[in-house]
């Protein structure tokens, strides 16, 4: 009896060697794509997407329409992981010292390029406002991704030397720029920027509701996601620290430590997963994004363990440690590269290449790079207003409104590359809703690749000149105790495995 003639069971066949030739290649090409655009373009992601461009319908579609399709559903689950990795690790406690700073930053850093793009793509190319909004929605966002690939590297290549008790020198312990005050700014905005994209993905996802008419009336359309995220949003670590979190230390933490090794891991990889798609669930029903439920998942779990994160003993990992033992391989791998290259397989590659299109993408890719380089403006801003607010460490100030140059310059480029949230937000608006023309999807397109291109390189060029005067800044290299302009627990100092996985956000 066949197998498709009552459909009971599906026949099993063997690949034929030229679709397994195919896969090999693929998966070859992703990860060798992935070192050589690290190492030529300090952006690995840009290498995904070219594969994704040739495998994929855009070039020459070597892969087969299924595959493409299950690619496609894999790399989603992958970007799913990611962004729950962030918020699973991200510093809260550094985010909370430099707070003020980084939401001014962040609002700085999303309002600017959509200010832009409708004076741009509305006033001058005269695209619809709904056009302008969604392509500056997707220009808004920052790639944590890059910005922590840039960022490590050049903490590695930024060590320095000190006199010993004789007339050599011994090398010092590399900078790690992620854990400077600009640093800890740069992250807390880029997030901040990400969480807000991930807001709007659902503002415009909805918005194909007054096309169709099967939609409410615009301000719930609009409102109901908004409301959705706020909602979650102040939930999530209210629930976590007064309800969750006391039950999980007094009932679930003594229990583990008294397990069998190799038990915690297992149970903390199982409430991830529960958490997540229990977080998942209630905002995709709830009318918010999946995405923000993913990250606001991660930050729930890592809220559950509080302050005996650092009373561990090595029977009861941590959930990051957990998440690095069973996920972090496969999601680095295989679901990562499979996002990025999903990304590829729709981006109108030939549709780039009008001249029309080109000259149009390159003005807005300018204008677009000056949109972020602007956020930059607040570090300036900040040393002249703190001593006025009665800051703690007024009396740190640079000594020369140029001291501060190099820091605000970081701050501003590193924010310059959009990557993968952005591609991800102009798809969502071209093939989610029927507002978004192909034109003004391929300027958008235009303008998010190389400011991905753009951003990584400017950030490597100005941290190898000027790396080692930002580590030292006073006021925003690398903080002492209590170094912030607000004041801090103690316990919310960077610790050396705090300082271990915050580079791990670089996933997000």
């Amino acid at each position: 009896m066949a197998a498709t003639e009552n459909g009971a069971f599906l026949a099993y066949h063997e690949p034929d060697i030229i679709s397994i030739l195919t896969l090999i290649s693929f998966f070859l090409f992703l990860s060798l794509a992935e070192w050589l655009a690290d190492k030529i373009l300090r952006a690995s992601l840009i290498g995904h997407i070219i594969v994704g461009l040739i495998y994929g319908v855009p070039i020459a579609n070597i892969l087969a329409r299924d595959w493409q399709a299950t690619f496609l559903a894999l790399g989603y689950l992958g970007l799913i992981l990611i962004i729950f990795e962030g918020g699973l690790t991200i510093r809260l406690d550094l985010l909370r010292q430099n707070l003020p700073l980084s939401v001014v930053a962040a609002l700085l850093g999303v309002l600017t390029p959509i200010a832009l793009s409708f004076a741009l793509l509305y006033a001058s190319f005269h695209h619809a406002p709904l056009e302008a909004f969604i392509v500056g929605t997707a220009l808004c966002s920052t790639s944590l991704g890059t910005t922590f690939v840039v960022l490590s590297s050049a903490s590695k290549k930024n060590s320095a030397k000190t006199p010993d008790d004789g007339a050599n020198t011994i090398p010092t312990p590399a900078v790690d720029f992620s854990q400077t005050r600009i640093g800890t700014v740069l992250v807390s905005a880029a997030v901040l920027d990400d969480v807000c994209g991930l807001v709007l993905v659902s503002v415009i996802h909805n918005l194909r509701g007054i096309a169709d008419g099967s939609g409410g009336s615009l301000g719930w359309i609009i409102g109901r996601p908004v409301l959705a995220s706020g909602l979650m949003a102040v939930l999530t670590p209210a629930v976590a620290k007064f309800v969750a979190g006391p039950l999980y230390r007094r009932f679930v933490a003594p229990r583990l430590r008294a397990a069998a090794p190799g038990v915690g891991h297992v149970f903390n990889v199982l409430l991830m997963a529960v958490v997540l798609c229990a977080f998942l669930a209630i905002a995709a029903y709830a009318g918010a994004s999946v995405l923000f439920g993913a990250f606001l998942a991660g930050a729930f779990v890592s809220g559950l363990l509080g302050s005996q994160a650092r009373e561990r003993d090595e029977r009861t990992p941590g959930f990051t440690e957990s998440f690095g033992h069973y996920l972090s391989g496969p999601q680095k791998y295989v679901f990562q590269p499979l996002f990025f290259a999903s990304i590829g397989f729709a981006i109108p590659f030939v549709d780039l290449w009008t001249g029309e299109v080109i000259w149009k993408g390159v003005v807005y890719t300018l204008l677009m790079v000056f949109a972020k380089l602007i956020v930059g403006i607040v570090v300036p801003v900040w040393d002249f207003i703190s001593p006025r607010l009665g800051r703690r460490d007024s009396e740190r100030m640079p000594a020369s409104v140029s001291a501060g140059l190099a820091p605000a310059a970081l701050l501003g480029a590193a924010m310059v590359a959009r990557g993968e949230i952005g591609l991800l937000i102009i798809q969502v608006g071209l093939n989610e809703t029927p507002f978004l023309t192909q034109k003004a999807f391929v300027i958008g397109v235009w303008a998010i690749v190389l400011n991905t291109i753009i951003g990584p390189v400017v950030v490597g060029i100005l941290l190898k000149r000027a790396g080692t005067s930002i580590a030292e800044n006073a006021r925003w290299g690398v903080q002492a105790k209590h170094g912030s302009d607000t004041e801090a627990d103690a316990e919310a100092e960077p610790t050396g495995a705090s300082a271990e996985t915050s580079p791990r956000l670089g996933l997000a």
